[in-house]
Protein backbone atom coordinates (compact mmCIF):
# COMPACT_ATOMS: atom_id res chain seq x y z
CA UNK A 1 0.00 0.00 0.00
CA UNK A 2 1.59 3.37 -1.30
CA UNK A 3 1.36 5.51 2.13
CA UNK A 4 1.85 8.66 0.27
CA UNK A 5 -1.10 8.39 -1.99
CA UNK A 6 -3.47 7.00 0.59
CA UNK A 7 -2.82 9.93 2.73
CA UNK A 8 -3.43 12.55 -0.76
CA UNK A 9 -6.41 10.57 -1.67
CA UNK A 10 -8.23 11.23 1.71
CA UNK A 11 -7.07 14.71 1.78
CA UNK A 12 -8.67 15.00 -1.43
CA UNK A 13 -11.69 13.41 -0.13
CA UNK A 14 -12.51 15.08 2.79
CA UNK A 15 -12.02 18.43 0.77
CA UNK A 16 -14.08 17.38 -1.83
CA UNK A 17 -16.78 16.36 0.64
CA UNK A 18 -16.95 19.21 2.49
CA UNK A 19 -16.70 21.25 -0.69
CA UNK A 20 -19.91 19.21 -2.28
CA UNK A 21 -21.18 19.10 1.31
CA UNK A 22 -21.48 22.54 2.15
CA UNK A 23 -22.62 23.51 -1.42
CA UNK A 24 -25.77 20.90 -1.45
CA UNK A 25 -26.37 23.08 2.64
CA UNK A 26 -26.30 26.43 1.09
CA UNK A 27 -28.83 25.47 -1.84
CA UNK A 28 -31.15 24.57 0.92
CA UNK A 29 -33.06 21.89 -1.27
CA UNK A 30 -36.19 20.26 -0.24
CA UNK A 31 -36.07 17.35 2.04
CA UNK A 32 -38.27 15.34 -0.71
CA UNK A 33 -36.01 16.50 -3.49
CA UNK A 34 -34.19 13.88 -5.28
CA UNK A 35 -30.21 14.96 -4.12
CA UNK A 36 -31.70 14.85 -0.23
CA UNK A 37 -33.31 11.70 -0.67
CA UNK A 38 -31.19 9.40 -2.84
CA UNK A 39 -28.00 11.20 -2.29
CA UNK A 40 -27.26 12.52 0.86
CA UNK A 41 -29.79 10.66 2.91
CA UNK A 42 -29.17 7.36 0.54
CA UNK A 43 -26.32 6.65 -1.10
CA UNK A 44 -23.57 8.47 0.41
CA UNK A 45 -25.31 8.19 4.03
CA UNK A 46 -24.72 4.44 3.60
CA UNK A 47 -21.18 4.46 1.85
CA UNK A 48 -20.54 6.35 4.57
CA UNK A 49 -21.96 4.06 7.61
CA UNK A 50 -21.47 1.23 6.04
CA UNK A 51 -17.65 2.64 6.06
CA UNK A 52 -17.90 3.08 9.80
CA UNK A 53 -18.96 -0.29 10.21
CA UNK A 54 -16.50 -1.66 8.59
CA UNK A 55 -13.85 0.12 10.87
CA UNK A 56 -15.94 -0.92 13.80
CA UNK A 57 -15.48 -4.27 12.90
CA UNK A 58 -12.06 -4.44 13.32
CA UNK A 59 -11.86 -2.64 16.79
CA UNK A 60 -12.65 -5.60 18.96
CA UNK A 61 -10.31 -7.98 17.45
CA UNK A 62 -7.08 -5.54 16.91
CA UNK A 63 -7.44 -3.82 20.41
CA UNK A 64 -7.86 -8.14 22.10
CA UNK A 65 -5.02 -9.83 19.69
CA UNK A 66 -2.68 -6.77 19.37
CA UNK A 67 -2.86 -6.15 23.88
CA UNK A 68 -2.76 -9.98 23.93
CA UNK A 69 0.48 -9.90 21.83
CA UNK A 70 1.80 -6.90 23.40
CA UNK A 71 0.95 -8.03 27.16
CA UNK A 72 2.81 -11.31 26.02
CA UNK A 73 5.67 -9.94 24.72
CA UNK A 74 6.47 -7.59 27.91
CA UNK A 75 5.51 -10.06 30.36
CA UNK A 76 9.05 -11.23 29.56
CA UNK A 77 10.24 -8.25 30.52
CA UNK A 78 10.91 -7.86 34.41
CA UNK A 79 9.93 -3.69 34.05
CA UNK A 80 6.84 -4.92 32.76
CA UNK A 81 5.04 -3.51 35.68
CA UNK A 82 7.00 -0.37 35.08
CA UNK A 83 6.01 0.12 31.69
CA UNK A 84 2.26 -0.56 32.14
CA UNK A 85 2.67 2.50 35.17
CA UNK A 86 4.20 4.82 32.57
CA UNK A 87 2.10 4.35 30.07
CA UNK A 88 -1.39 5.29 32.75
CA UNK A 89 1.03 7.98 34.29
CA UNK A 90 1.79 9.60 30.96
CA UNK A 91 -1.95 9.69 29.37
CA UNK A 92 -3.48 10.95 32.62
CA UNK A 93 -0.77 13.99 32.83
CA UNK A 94 -1.30 14.61 29.25
CA UNK A 95 -4.91 15.08 29.93
CA UNK A 96 -4.37 17.09 32.94
CA UNK A 97 -2.13 19.32 31.03
CA UNK A 98 -5.16 19.75 28.49
CA UNK A 99 -7.68 20.84 30.84
CA UNK A 100 -5.06 23.54 32.95
CA UNK A 101 -4.62 24.95 29.47
CA UNK A 102 -8.49 25.23 28.66
CA UNK A 103 -9.31 26.69 31.72
CA UNK A 104 -6.70 28.86 31.59
CA UNK A 105 -7.64 29.89 28.06
CA UNK A 106 -11.16 30.24 28.29
CA UNK A 107 -10.81 32.31 31.13
CA UNK A 108 -8.88 34.65 29.52
CA UNK A 109 -11.12 34.38 26.77
CA UNK A 110 -14.41 34.68 28.42
CA UNK A 111 -16.49 32.97 26.01
CA UNK A 112 -19.79 32.41 27.62
CA UNK A 113 -20.29 36.33 28.90
CA UNK A 114 -23.28 38.03 27.59
CA UNK A 115 -24.27 34.33 26.55
CA UNK A 116 -28.40 33.37 28.01
CA UNK A 117 -28.99 30.02 28.04
CA UNK A 118 -31.82 30.19 30.13
CA UNK A 119 -33.73 29.51 26.90
CA UNK A 120 -31.85 26.67 26.23
CA UNK A 121 -33.84 23.31 26.07
CA UNK A 122 -33.18 20.53 28.69
CA UNK A 123 -29.85 18.18 27.78
CA UNK A 124 -31.39 14.78 28.85
CA UNK A 125 -27.92 13.54 30.28
CA UNK A 126 -27.52 9.86 30.46
CA UNK A 127 -26.69 8.95 34.12
CA UNK A 128 -23.09 8.72 35.22
CA UNK A 129 -22.33 5.85 37.38
CA UNK A 130 -21.12 6.07 40.25
CA UNK A 131 -17.17 5.90 41.00
CA UNK A 132 -16.80 2.18 42.90
CA UNK A 133 -19.22 1.14 40.61
CA UNK A 134 -16.98 1.90 37.62
CA UNK A 135 -13.95 0.54 39.55
CA UNK A 136 -15.95 -2.79 39.50
CA UNK A 137 -16.92 -2.30 36.24
CA UNK A 138 -13.48 -2.12 34.76
CA UNK A 139 -13.14 -6.07 35.67
CA UNK A 140 -14.80 -8.65 33.74
CA UNK A 141 -16.95 -11.27 34.85
CA UNK A 142 -17.70 -12.51 31.53
CA UNK A 143 -15.20 -12.01 28.74
CA UNK A 144 -17.24 -13.38 26.23
CA UNK A 145 -20.02 -11.39 26.89
CA UNK A 146 -16.99 -8.28 27.25
CA UNK A 147 -16.06 -8.66 23.52
CA UNK A 148 -19.59 -9.07 22.09
CA UNK A 149 -20.65 -5.42 23.77
CA UNK A 150 -17.66 -3.76 22.76
CA UNK A 151 -16.98 -3.16 26.58
CA UNK A 152 -13.29 -1.76 25.70
CA UNK A 153 -12.33 -1.31 29.39
CA UNK A 154 -12.91 -5.00 30.30
CA UNK A 155 -11.56 -6.20 26.94
CA UNK A 156 -8.44 -4.63 28.14
CA UNK A 157 -8.27 -6.31 31.37
CA UNK A 158 -8.56 -9.99 30.02
CA UNK A 159 -6.77 -9.32 27.08
CA UNK A 160 -3.56 -7.99 29.59
CA UNK A 161 -4.07 -11.07 32.10
CA UNK A 162 -4.56 -13.50 29.08
CA UNK A 163 -1.19 -12.75 28.20
CA UNK A 164 0.55 -12.41 31.17
CA UNK A 165 -0.62 -16.05 31.85
CA UNK A 166 0.16 -17.44 28.01
CA UNK A 167 4.20 -16.44 29.02
CA UNK A 168 3.92 -18.74 32.21
CA UNK A 169 2.29 -21.58 30.74
CA UNK A 170 5.28 -22.73 29.30
CA UNK A 171 5.28 -24.43 25.70
CA UNK A 172 1.52 -24.41 25.35
CA UNK A 173 1.98 -20.61 26.14
CA UNK A 174 3.96 -20.30 23.76
CA UNK A 175 1.82 -22.34 20.86
CA UNK A 176 -1.04 -19.80 22.24
CA UNK A 177 1.66 -16.42 21.73
CA UNK A 178 2.20 -18.09 17.91
CA UNK A 179 -1.10 -18.63 17.04
CA UNK A 180 -1.91 -14.92 18.42
CA UNK A 181 0.73 -13.39 16.76
CA UNK A 182 -0.69 -14.82 13.02
CA UNK A 183 -3.91 -13.92 13.84
CA UNK A 184 -2.47 -10.77 14.21
CA UNK A 185 -0.91 -10.84 10.88
CA UNK A 186 -4.39 -12.00 9.48
CA UNK A 187 -6.24 -8.85 10.69
CA UNK A 188 -3.80 -6.12 10.01
CA UNK A 189 -4.40 -7.83 6.38
CA UNK A 190 -7.80 -6.63 7.14
CA UNK A 191 -7.12 -3.35 7.74
CA UNK A 192 -4.89 -3.31 4.50
CA UNK A 193 -8.14 -4.08 2.20
CA UNK A 194 -10.15 -1.51 3.83
CA UNK A 195 -7.54 1.21 3.50
CA UNK A 196 -8.09 0.73 -0.05
CA UNK A 197 -11.34 1.94 -0.16
CA UNK A 198 -11.09 4.50 2.86
CA UNK A 199 -11.13 7.69 0.35
CA UNK A 200 -14.71 7.00 -0.88
CA UNK A 201 -15.67 6.39 2.41
CA UNK A 202 -14.32 9.26 4.22
CA UNK A 203 -15.66 11.83 1.19
CA UNK A 204 -19.27 10.27 1.63
CA UNK A 205 -18.82 10.92 5.62
CA UNK A 206 -18.34 14.58 4.94
CA UNK A 207 -20.32 14.92 2.20
CA UNK A 208 -23.64 13.70 4.63
CA UNK A 209 -22.03 15.50 7.69
CA UNK A 210 -21.77 19.24 5.70
CA UNK A 211 -25.32 19.26 3.81
CA UNK A 212 -26.52 18.86 7.11
CA UNK A 213 -25.02 21.16 9.61
CA UNK A 214 -23.28 24.00 7.06
CA UNK A 215 -21.65 26.30 9.36
CA UNK A 216 -24.49 27.81 10.51
CA UNK A 217 -24.44 25.93 13.95
CA UNK A 218 -21.74 27.72 15.08
CA UNK A 219 -23.40 31.34 14.38
CA UNK A 220 -24.31 31.70 18.08
CA UNK A 221 -21.35 30.22 19.53
CA UNK A 222 -18.84 31.51 17.28
CA UNK A 223 -16.22 32.36 20.46
CA UNK A 224 -17.28 28.79 22.51
CA UNK A 225 -16.31 27.17 19.09
CA UNK A 226 -13.11 29.01 18.33
CA UNK A 227 -11.71 28.69 22.14
CA UNK A 228 -11.99 25.04 22.14
CA UNK A 229 -10.37 24.88 18.23
CA UNK A 230 -7.52 27.08 20.04
CA UNK A 231 -6.95 25.40 22.50
CA UNK A 232 -6.66 22.19 20.68
CA UNK A 233 -4.21 23.76 18.21
CA UNK A 234 -2.40 25.07 21.73
CA UNK A 235 -2.02 21.35 22.81
CA UNK A 236 -1.58 20.21 19.58
CA UNK A 237 1.66 22.14 18.55
CA UNK A 238 3.17 22.91 22.11
CA UNK A 239 1.79 20.66 24.56
CA UNK A 240 2.95 17.66 21.62
CA UNK A 241 5.78 18.99 19.97
CA UNK A 242 8.01 19.92 23.77
CA UNK A 243 7.30 16.14 24.35
CA UNK A 244 8.47 15.03 20.60
CA UNK A 245 11.80 16.79 20.94
CA UNK A 246 12.36 16.12 24.37
CA UNK A 247 11.37 12.75 25.21
CA UNK A 248 11.41 10.91 22.17
CA UNK A 249 14.29 13.39 20.27
CA UNK A 250 12.86 13.91 16.89
CA UNK A 251 11.79 16.73 15.02
CA UNK A 252 8.13 17.31 15.86
CA UNK A 253 7.10 18.78 11.94
CA UNK A 254 8.34 15.37 10.62
CA UNK A 255 6.36 13.50 13.55
CA UNK A 256 3.09 14.79 12.41
CA UNK A 257 3.84 14.50 8.65
CA UNK A 258 3.71 11.00 9.13
CA UNK A 259 0.57 10.82 11.44
CA UNK A 260 -1.37 12.75 8.30
CA UNK A 261 -3.11 9.56 7.70
CA UNK A 262 -3.76 8.71 11.01
CA UNK A 263 -4.92 12.63 11.45
CA UNK A 264 -7.41 12.46 8.34
CA UNK A 265 -9.17 9.12 9.52
CA UNK A 266 -9.79 10.67 12.92
CA UNK A 267 -11.21 14.12 11.67
CA UNK A 268 -13.35 11.86 9.34
CA UNK A 269 -14.70 9.23 11.64
CA UNK A 270 -14.60 10.92 15.25
CA UNK A 271 -13.56 8.30 16.91
CA UNK A 272 -10.06 7.31 18.28
CA UNK A 273 -11.26 3.41 18.10
CA UNK A 274 -12.21 3.49 14.74
CA UNK A 275 -8.92 4.93 13.68
CA UNK A 276 -6.82 2.32 15.72
CA UNK A 277 -6.05 -0.23 12.75
CA UNK A 278 -4.63 3.27 11.09
CA UNK A 279 -2.78 4.23 14.07
CA UNK A 280 -1.16 1.04 15.01
CA UNK A 281 -0.04 0.57 11.70
CA UNK A 282 1.53 3.74 11.15
CA UNK A 283 3.24 4.21 14.38
CA UNK A 284 4.95 0.78 14.20
CA UNK A 285 6.13 1.49 10.44
CA UNK A 286 6.29 4.69 10.21
CA UNK A 287 7.39 6.03 13.21
CA UNK A 288 9.49 2.78 14.46
CA UNK A 289 7.64 1.99 17.75
CA UNK A 290 8.53 -1.78 18.29
CA UNK A 291 5.55 -4.04 18.09
CA UNK A 292 5.73 -4.70 21.66
CA UNK A 293 5.30 -1.37 22.91
CA UNK A 294 2.57 -0.32 20.34
CA UNK A 295 0.16 -3.13 20.59
CA UNK A 296 0.45 -2.34 24.76
CA UNK A 297 0.17 1.50 24.71
CA UNK A 298 -1.70 2.49 21.43
CA UNK A 299 -5.05 0.36 22.23
CA UNK A 300 -5.03 1.48 26.04
CA UNK A 301 -4.59 4.97 24.88
CA UNK A 302 -7.79 4.39 22.38
CA UNK A 303 -9.64 3.36 24.85
CA UNK A 304 -8.20 6.34 28.21
CA UNK A 305 -6.22 9.06 26.32
CA UNK A 306 -9.26 11.79 25.97
CA UNK A 307 -7.23 15.15 25.85
CA UNK A 308 -9.01 16.42 22.80
CA UNK A 309 -12.14 15.39 24.96
CA UNK A 310 -11.11 17.37 27.96
CA UNK A 311 -10.08 20.39 26.53
CA UNK A 312 -13.92 20.70 25.61
CA UNK A 313 -15.24 19.96 29.34
CA UNK A 314 -12.80 22.50 30.50
CA UNK A 315 -13.73 25.28 27.81
CA UNK A 316 -17.63 24.17 28.59
CA UNK A 317 -17.47 24.24 32.14
CA UNK A 318 -15.93 27.47 31.90
CA UNK A 319 -18.56 28.92 29.45
CA UNK A 320 -21.41 27.84 31.36
CA UNK A 321 -20.38 28.83 34.29
CA UNK A 322 -20.06 32.44 32.78
CA UNK A 323 -23.43 32.32 31.08
CA UNK A 324 -25.20 31.66 34.41
CA UNK A 325 -23.23 33.74 35.80
CA UNK A 326 -21.89 30.92 38.65
CA UNK A 327 -18.43 31.70 40.04
CA UNK A 328 -17.06 28.26 41.04
CA UNK A 329 -13.74 29.49 42.51
CA UNK A 330 -10.48 28.12 42.12
CA UNK A 331 -11.84 25.28 44.64
CA UNK A 332 -14.44 24.31 41.69
CA UNK A 333 -11.38 24.69 38.82
CA UNK A 334 -9.49 22.16 40.99
CA UNK A 335 -12.51 19.93 40.99
CA UNK A 336 -13.33 19.94 37.12
CA UNK A 337 -9.10 19.59 36.41
CA UNK A 338 -9.59 15.89 38.85
CA UNK A 339 -12.89 14.80 38.20
CA UNK A 340 -12.55 14.77 34.20
CA UNK A 341 -8.85 13.66 34.39
CA UNK A 342 -10.12 10.42 36.21
CA UNK A 343 -13.64 10.32 34.04
CA UNK A 344 -11.10 10.34 31.30
CA UNK A 345 -10.22 6.41 32.22
CA UNK A 346 -13.45 6.00 34.01
CA UNK A 347 -16.08 6.40 31.60
CA UNK A 348 -14.00 5.30 28.55
CA UNK A 349 -16.19 2.68 27.38
CA UNK A 350 -19.63 4.85 27.43
CA UNK A 351 -20.78 6.03 24.13
CA UNK A 352 -21.32 9.46 23.62
CA UNK A 353 -18.63 10.02 26.22
CA UNK A 354 -17.70 13.45 25.99
CA UNK A 355 -20.97 14.42 26.73
CA UNK A 356 -21.46 12.30 29.57
CA UNK A 357 -18.52 13.38 31.56
CA UNK A 358 -19.05 16.76 31.04
CA UNK A 359 -22.39 16.46 32.62
CA UNK A 360 -20.58 14.51 35.45
CA UNK A 361 -18.00 17.59 35.84
CA UNK A 362 -20.64 20.02 35.95
CA UNK A 363 -22.68 18.63 38.55
CA UNK A 364 -19.45 18.00 40.46
CA UNK A 365 -19.01 21.60 40.85
CA UNK A 366 -22.63 22.51 41.04
CA UNK A 367 -23.29 23.82 37.52
CA UNK A 368 -26.76 23.08 35.33
CA UNK A 369 -26.44 20.39 33.49
CA UNK A 370 -28.94 21.58 30.84
CA UNK A 371 -26.27 24.32 30.03
CA UNK A 372 -24.76 21.22 27.80
CA UNK A 373 -28.16 21.96 25.63
CA UNK A 374 -26.57 24.96 23.73
CA UNK A 375 -23.36 23.98 22.81
CA UNK A 376 -24.46 20.54 21.35
CA UNK A 377 -25.45 21.93 18.15
CA UNK A 378 -21.67 22.26 17.59
CA UNK A 379 -20.27 19.40 19.12
CA UNK A 380 -19.96 17.09 15.97
CA UNK A 381 -17.75 19.48 14.31
CA UNK A 382 -15.63 19.73 17.52
CA UNK A 383 -15.67 15.99 18.07
CA UNK A 384 -13.69 15.55 14.73
CA UNK A 385 -11.13 18.64 15.56
CA UNK A 386 -10.47 17.13 19.10
CA UNK A 387 -10.46 13.41 17.71
CA UNK A 388 -7.41 14.51 15.84
CA UNK A 389 -5.69 15.55 19.13
CA UNK A 390 -6.76 11.97 20.48
CA UNK A 391 -4.88 9.98 18.60
CA UNK A 392 -1.66 12.35 18.10
CA UNK A 393 -1.84 11.38 21.57
CA UNK A 394 -1.78 8.17 21.71
CA UNK A 395 1.47 7.74 18.97
CA UNK A 396 2.96 10.77 20.91
CA UNK A 397 2.93 8.66 24.33
CA UNK A 398 3.78 5.33 22.45
CA UNK A 399 6.80 6.84 21.04
CA UNK A 400 7.71 8.24 24.71
CA UNK A 401 7.37 4.73 26.10
CA UNK A 402 9.19 3.54 23.45
CA UNK A 403 12.18 5.69 23.17
CA UNK A 404 12.32 5.34 27.41
CA UNK A 405 12.85 1.48 27.07
CA UNK A 406 14.85 1.44 24.47
CA UNK A 407 12.23 0.19 21.47
CA UNK A 408 12.31 3.03 19.44
CA UNK A 409 14.21 2.27 16.16
CA UNK A 410 15.35 5.41 14.38
CA UNK A 411 16.42 3.50 11.32
CA UNK A 412 12.96 3.25 10.23
CA UNK A 413 12.17 6.58 10.99
CA UNK A 414 15.04 7.74 9.08
CA UNK A 415 14.11 5.23 6.29
CA UNK A 416 10.61 7.25 5.73
CA UNK A 417 12.28 10.27 5.95
CA UNK A 418 14.35 9.28 3.31
CA UNK A 419 11.25 7.40 1.22
CA UNK A 420 9.18 10.88 1.77
CA UNK A 421 12.14 13.08 0.53
CA UNK A 422 12.67 10.74 -2.97
CA UNK A 423 8.84 10.88 -3.19
CA UNK A 424 8.93 14.39 -2.95
CA UNK A 425 11.94 14.73 -5.75
CA UNK A 426 9.87 12.60 -7.89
Amino acid sequence: MDRSKLTRNILIAMVAGFLIGSLIHFMALDANSFIETYLVGGLFYIGGQVFIASLKLLVVPLVFVSLVCGAGNLAGHNNMGVIGLKTVGLYLLTTALAIVLALSVANVLNPGLGVNLAEATTFAAKESPALTQVIINIFPSNPVKALADGNMLQIIVFAILLGIAMTRAGEQGQQIRASMARWNEVIMQLVLMLMQVAPIGVFCLMITLFAKLGYSAINDLITYFFCVLLVLALHFLVTFSVLIRFLVGVNPLTFYKRLLPVMAFGFSTSSSGATLPVTLETVEKRLGVSKSISSFVVPLGATINMDGTAIMQGVATVFIAQAYNIDIGMGGYLMVILTATMASIGTAGVPGVGLITLALVLSQVGLPVEGIALIIGVDRLLDMSRTVVNVVGDATIASIVARSEGEFDDSVFAQETRSMSASNAA
